[in-house]
């Protein structure tokens, strides 16, 4: 019989390529160093309330992308994002509205991944460090000490610093992944009693330490109380002050969004803040996927290709494609 394929990670580009491979009659056991799905479009549980402090919303291009988002649509795990969106540059705040298409997680952004894993095999909390070969198959080892195994291929879906890591078996690949480089984001979350008198949804930040902000409840499926909103750092201010407390974090981005939201701004009741270290790669690349299928060692994510959520899920299927190609 052989042996199971493992997928380490379990962001979009991993579910992707998991969904496939399931479909193919593969067996999949996937490892999660988190306590959910989702990666960096993970939904965190707070006392107001879902917040999304990753991915905020993604859109659809590719023809196979967009085939698959209508699916999703119709299954209820996606809705249609229309906000109220601004711009924010040179000291002044405006309307900005524009045609783009754009879709969110319903109710949360983490509705999609936990949809697509459904009921998959999955170990969470389970850090991956090391991915090595016995005889004839791959094991792989825990931050725990604990080894899995055996699998016939491991197909590894996470940021590219980590999977430079576990690709070490692959010195061609580990190189490739190693030569991205991602960028961090502060992510915050601010919560307000009363709504903020304001018609901003959403808005695009220019000259601030933010690069974006958007409010809650303007996303469908979201709760209307309290006024949540979720501000993103831009990633050279993030670069900046990558090891600064949370503290002082929330009360610099908490300063940068009283400046630019144009009304008064009370005390917040409930504020968070979020540190993703690789929040998106610096640029675009045309990889696809890594591969090295004689060896039965892969890699995918959204570094791989265009750096959005898009680019994840085609990714995630074009692992799948070459594993099941060099199988035939």
């Amino acid at each position: 019989m052989t042996a199971p394929i493992a997928i380490i990670g379990t962001g979009i580009a991993g579910l992707s390529a998991a969904q496939v491979l399931h479909a193919a009659g593969h067996e999949v056991r996937l490892f999660e160093k988190s306590r959910g799905s989702g990666g960096r479009m993970a939904s965190k549980r707070s006392d107001v309330g879902a917040l999304d402090l990753g991915a905020q919303y993604f859109t659809a291009r590719d023809r196979r992308f967009v085939e698959v988002v209508q699916q999703w649509q119709a299954r209820g795990w996606v809705a249609e994002w229309s906000p109220s969106l601004y711009h924010f540059s040179n000291g002044q705040l405006g309307a900005s509205p524009d045609e783009q298409v754009r879709w969110v997680g319903n109710p949360r952004m983490s509705a999609i991944t936990r949809a697509l894993l459904g009921a998959l095999p999955v170990q969470f909390s389970c850090r991956i460090t090391e991915v090595f070969r016995g005889e004839r198959h791959w094991n792989l080892q825990d931050a725990e000490g604990q080894t899995h195994g055996p699998f016939s291929q491991v197909v590894i879906a996470t940021p590219s610093p980590q999977a430079s890591a576990l690709l070490a078996a692959a010195p061609k690949l580990a190189g490739a992944a190693a030569s991205v480089a991602m960028e961090p984001t502060w992510a915050v979350a601010l919560a307000f009693a009363s709504p903020l008198d304001t018609k901003v949804d959403a808005c695009f930040v220019q000259d601030s330490p933010l690069d974006w902000l958007t409010r809650n409840r303007s996303k469908p499926g979201r709760d209307n109380a309290p006024d949540t909103w979720v501000l993103h750092a831009s990633s050279s201010w993030s670069k900046q002050h990558l090891d600064m407390s949370k503290e002082a974090v929330l009360e610099e981005l908490h300063g940068a969004f009283a400046e630019l939201i144009g009304c008064a701004l009370p005390a917040p009741v409930f504020s968070l803040a979020h540190r993703w270290l690789y929040a998106r790669p610096a640029s675009a690349h045309q990889w696809g996927a890594l591969a090295d299928a004689d060896l039965g060692l892969y890699a995918c994510g959204d570094w791989c290709l265009s750096g959005r959520v898009e680019g994840a899920w085609l990714s995630g299927q074009e692992v799948a494609r070459k594993l099941l190609q060099h199988q035939q």
